[in-house]
């Protein structure tokens, strides 16, 4: 740095970096700014082979620079070249550095500096404040606290430039903060939020999709994010990110849309393949995801029967997981009143009798607990019977589990209601037996152990309900 050639620097692993460092800051305290800039210039080239103690002592000059004053409504070249630098070093290791920076005082130079230069010195700040919200969550503090997100939302509605990602993210970033979020609404600047979502890269998209689920707790800024497009951008974002980008998605539509309003368009988007794509996957937080928004979105029949059609898939050709989390949807939207049978319309029964002979006891757990609360229908009942429930119900009245065998009874007993199929069950095991059942249910019924099971009633008015959670 300063005098030294970079031939001399080649050799990083020899380099006396406690002389270059004092070679530097000669050549910063001569005031020759043509040699400051280049001095300043080399040292951010050369950021990424310098150690990152080194580096550290190099803040507090770089920051000083950044704070000359222009008596023009440009920027001198020595402050766009410590911007530079400033970047360059943000940029190593794990932020460490990035924290430094901002303690420095040079986040908020860098905002003093953003409304009043030109474009290209503009791109230089704009990196450099990019690098230290994206590193470190106190600089975002500094950028809200000292009216960044303004200057943010400013250049947003006027910089066409090809670097407007930089601003994106770093709005993406900020909007993390809650204090960023109410201000973000007052300023009126959530669309560049949704834009957030829609460009830049992945990390960003991400955070912003997370301050947008944040943001929809509030029922009046679902009505405004949906107006501005959010679903499609959400869906969209889906498609193209990793496990945890669907989740954050997932989880998000999910909160923005809980609105007896917004779950039709939710499900015209195409969002209902898209839960059951996290319905089968791995992680649990998916599956609890999927299955909320599915007894949301199941609230419209025509959205239920879509449901179901992807639950009978997933119960056809899922995992012993996946199948597990379709029975308990099923087992859910069971509760709903709707003018046709879900089960029955969709094919799901004929697939659920199979599955009780499974070799995953999880699996003829799940699924005779669905059949059970499916027999409390009386069309489901007869649809249960004539596809042979009743057989494959009275081989599992031996199952070694517990759970299994008082599922079994509990839909043997309800299906019995049909004299036919009383006859049928009583002619497979004998009188005393079928009393026994009928005691074992009586029993079941009354047990707190029983009722703990709790069924999702998704109504209006819940849909409706508008928490004050900001």
């Amino acid at each position: 740095m300063g005098q030294l050639n970079i031939g001399d620097l080649m050799d990083y692993v020899n380099t006396d970096w406690s002389e270059a460092l004092k070679n530097y800051e000669s050549v910063i305290e001569s005031g020759i700014v043509s040699m400051q800039v280049k001095a300043t210039i080399k040292l951010a080239r050369l950021a990424k082979h310098v150690p990152s103690q080194i580096l550290a002592r190099t803040i507090p000059v770089l920051a000083k620079l950044l704070e000359s004053s222009s008596s023009d409504m440009s920027i001198h070249p020595i402050q766009e070249a410590a911007a530079y630098c400033l970047k360059r070093v943000a940029c190593r290791g794990d932020g460490a550095l990035a924290v430094d920076i901002g303690q420095s005082g040079a986040t908020s130079t860098i905002l003093r500096l953003l409304p009043r230069c030109s474009d290209g010195s503009r791109q230089v700040l704009l990196r450099c404040l990019w690098c230290l919200v994206n590193f470190d969550g106190g600089n975002r503090v500094i950028v809200a606290r000292n009216g960044g997100l303004g200057i943010i939302l400013h250049l947003l509605s006027s910089y066409m430039h090809d670097d407007r990602r930089y601003l994106l993210e770093v709005l993406s970033a900020l909007a993390l903060l809650r204090e960023v979020r109410r201000v973000l609404i007052r300023l009126r600047g959530l669309r560049y939020l949704v834009e957030a979502a829609r460009f830049g890269c992945l990390k960003s998209r991400e955070r912003a999709c997370q301050a947008l689920g944040l943001l929809g707790l509030m029922r009046r800024v679902r009505f405004l994010l949906f107006e501005l497009g959010v679903i499609p951008v959400l869906v969209e974002l889906f498609h193209c990110g990793d496990n945890t980008t669907k989740l954050i998605v997932g989880n998000s539509l999910g909160v923005i849309c809980t609105h007896i309003h917004l779950i039709r368009p939710l499900a015209e988007a195409g969002a209902i393949p898209l839960y059951a794509e996290l319905l089968q996957g791995a992680d649990s937080n998916g599956k609890d995801i999927a299955e909320d928004v599915f007894c949301l979105l199941a609230v419209d029949e025509e959205n239920a029967l879509a449901i179901a059609d992807q639950l009978v898939k997933i119960l056809k050709e899922g995992d012993d997981e996946a199948k597990i989390a379709a029975s308990d949807v099923l087992w859910d939207l069971s509760s709903y009143k709707h003018s046709v049978s879900l089960a029955g319309n969709s094919g799901a029964i004929p697939v659920l009798i199979e599955l009780l002979q499974d070799d995953n006891e999880n699996v003829r757990e799940k699924v005779s607990a669905t059949i059970a609360q499916l027999s409390y229908d009386e069309g489901d009942r007869v649809i249960l019977a004539d596809a042979g429930a009743v057989p494959a119900l009275i081989e599992l009245l031996g199952d070694d589990v517990e759970e299994i065998r008082d599922n079994v009874v509990e839909a043997l007993i309800n299906i019995s209601e049909d004299q036919q199929q009383r006859d049928i069950i009583t002619e497979a095991v004998d009188a005393s037996t079928f009393a026994s059942m009928q005691n074992r249910l009586a029993q079941l019924r009354l047990s707190d152990e029983h009722m703990v099971r709790s069924m999702r009633r998704m109504s209006i008015e819940q849909l409706t309900w508008d928490p004050d959670v900001v």
